[in-house]
């Protein structure tokens, strides 16, 4: 996946989280409602998730040092991990903490007009954004449903910009939920329990992104079909016999390392072998663009036996 679509929802989500940041903290000012100032936090801690993204992505992109052979790739992933920290310790926390707090001390929600207004204004960028993520994300998850896709995507921008959109737009009616009820009733008990709902949703949205983001971080590889494939490529060459074993890994978003241990028929010469691997590896990279790095390692197989010498896995 090209990393110009995931560029695209960070920065309409960026620019939507600027603006609903600032009216949020001016409708709290004025109405001294929690779930205002829970969402300000919120979209301020967003609007930060964004420009680490962003980071990320610039600092991937440095040349591979003889400190770090296989490049930085996996710097996007390490900042998504931080997002979804980020999230938590500063969305979910204090909006647990400020929530607890207006349940046990309430106060009556003021100028409730403003409060209803920035909310409205907010949902309608935050519909802006989220309509972005999903187009973009659906020039790139194919088939694949939306769990499956932020699942499996091996690029973390897009997953991480569309669960911080769904978050903040749900965010959103909690706390419309939360002022319209205080408003209605006339305790600000219910101020406070929006508030609180608006944590424990921001918190289930972080576990979920840490989780995601981790997998990705120690290294995943390739998917089941995707390795089903590799060792197609591989066996449709005549001088590779089968693949012995292979272990594949993402080092980075659009880099993928895959290495290899293939049976080679025992009367082909050294020049044969190394014309085969030659078109093994061409035939992976015609498929797999971002199957950039790739290690082959020749075994003979036993012409009696048709099986590779050595053909034990390794540990």
């Amino acid at each position: 996946m090209s990393a110009e679509g995931g560029t695209k929802a960070i920065v309409a989500a960026l620019a939507a989280n600027l603006g609903i940041a600032v009216s949020k903290f001016v409708a709290f000012v004025f109405t001294g409602s929690s779930s205002m100032l829970a969402e300000s936090i919120h979209s301020v801690a967003d609007s930060g998730n964004q420009g680490l993204l962003l980071v990320g992505q610039k600092r991937s992109k440095r040349r591979r040092t003889p400190k770090h052979p296989f490049g930085y790739g996996r710097e996007r992933y390490f900042y998504a991990f931080v997002v979804a920290v980020v999230l938590f310790t500063v969305g979910s926390v204090f909006s647990l903490y400020e929530g607890y707090h207006k349940i046990s001390h309430p106060e009556e929600v003021k100028s409730a007009g403003w409060a209803f207004g920035v909310l409205t204004a907010a949902i309608i960028m935050e519909i802006f954004s989220f309509r972005t993520a999903i187009v973009e994300s659906n020039r790139v998850r194919g088939d694949k449903s939306w769990w499956e896709f932020i699942r499996r995507a091996k690029a973390p921008e897009l997953p991480v910009v569309l669960l911080e959109d769904l978050a903040a737009l749900l965010g959103l009616f909690l706390a419309l939920f939360g002022v319209t009820m205080a408003v209605v009733t006339g305790d600000g008990v219910w101020d406070g329990i929006g508030t609180v709902a608006i944590g424990v949703l921001l918190g289930a949205v972080a576990m979920i992104l840490a989780i995601e983001t981790k997998s990705l971080l120690i290294g995943e590889g390739a998917d089941p079909e995707q390795e089903e494939r590799i060792v197609a490529a591989l066996e449709s060459v005549d001088e590779v016999d089968h693949v012995m074993h292979i272990r594949t890994q993402y080092v980075g978003p659009e880099e993928m390392l895959i290495a290899a241990k293939i049976a080679v028929h025992h009367d082909d010469t050294a020049v044969e072998v190394a014309r085969g691997i030659d078109a093994a590896e061409a035939k992976i990279r015609a498929d797999f663009p971002e199957a950039r790095l790739i290690y082959l390692e020749p075994a003979l197989v036993e012409a009696e036996h048709g099986t590779a010498a050595g053909a034990a896995s390794p540990s």
